[in-house]
């Protein structure tokens, strides 16, 4: 089991951040990777319908037999985790309880912002996680829909980028905010613009590196982390797979040698399909 691979979706792009942290963390681990781009963003669909994409998504990823999942998706992870974990039988990681922990780690006042698509700010799972570790923690969330498209479309800098974040952020300092998660895999793209608008003294955490974390972990715990190999990823992407293979440079730093796309009458037939 330990030469399987780590299974690893988002929506899009965004959840490479977590592909870099666990290539860097664990470099003998084969990963394979999947971008629902046909579906992006999710941020702004309804609970049940990120769980159907997600189960799917699953399914698609067990056809490699993976040792593990990795929702690299926070809205999947806020609307989907207790779903997908009860329908395998592998271990399944999310993004938003490694987050929220090194939020609460980070934050000297207790005064933690959040932000993040409609979807995670509505389930108030970043909520949970962080009073659950720090109950008298003050949590000032901030849904930022617009951020996921625009990184989709590689607009990372630029005028209209930095009006939109200084839309969104411009007055979370004046509420106190010392600590700011970035609570969506894409928005580490934008951290340089987020990080003009809150100010040097805000301190961003990207849950990425915590999650690598979490995740070797687990492979140690559970013994199945792998011994040899050079390990490696393989791609794939419901939609467009040269765009992905573009976008993705800003987040692992180098471009993929090859994206292979996901037909949709493959995607969704077979393994790939909700069995229920």
């Amino acid at each position: 089991m330990s030469q399987q691979p780590i299974g690893i979706f988002d929506s899009g792009v965004g959840g490479l951040t977590v592909v870099k942290a666990l290539t860097a963390a664990l470099p003998r681990e084969r990963i394979v990777y999947f971008g629902d781009t046909a579906r992006v963003p999710y941020g702004i669909k309804s609970g049940n319908t990120i769980r159907r994409y997600a189960l799917e998504n699953v399914r698609f990823l067990e056809r490699f037999d993976p040792k593990m999942i990795v929702v690299a998706c926070n809205t999947a992870s806020a609307a989907a985790m207790d779903y997908i974990a009860d329908k395998v039988e592998v271990p399944v990681v999310g993004v938003i309880e490694p987050g929220a922990a090194a939020a609460v780690q980070a934050s000297r006042t207790g005064v933690i912002g959040i932000v993040a698509t409609e979807t995670t700010i509505a389930s108030r799972a970043y909520e949970r996680a962080v009073t659950a570790l720090a109950p008298k923690a003050r949590i000032v969330q901030k849904a930022c829909p617009l951020f996921v498209p625009m990184v989709e479309e590689g607009r990372v800098e630029g005028q209209i980028v930095r009006l939109v974040a200084r839309e969104y952020l411009g007055g979370l300092c004046e509420l106190g905010v010392d600590t700011l998660v970035l609570g969506c895999t894409h928005y580490p793209a934008l951290k340089e613009v987020i990080r003009s608008v809150v100010g040097a003294e805000v301190k961003i955490v990207d849950s990425a590196q915590e999650t690598a974390r979490t995740v070797r972990a687990i492979l140690d715990e559970r013994d199945i982390a792998a011994e040899a190999g050079a390990g490696g990823t393989q791609f794939y992407a419901s939609d467009n797979p040269e765009r992905f293979r573009r976008l993705a440079t800003l987040f692992l730093g180098a471009t993929p040698v090859s994206v292979t796309l996901v037909e949709p009458e493959d995607f969704f037939s077979g393994a790939g399909a909700i069995s229920d």
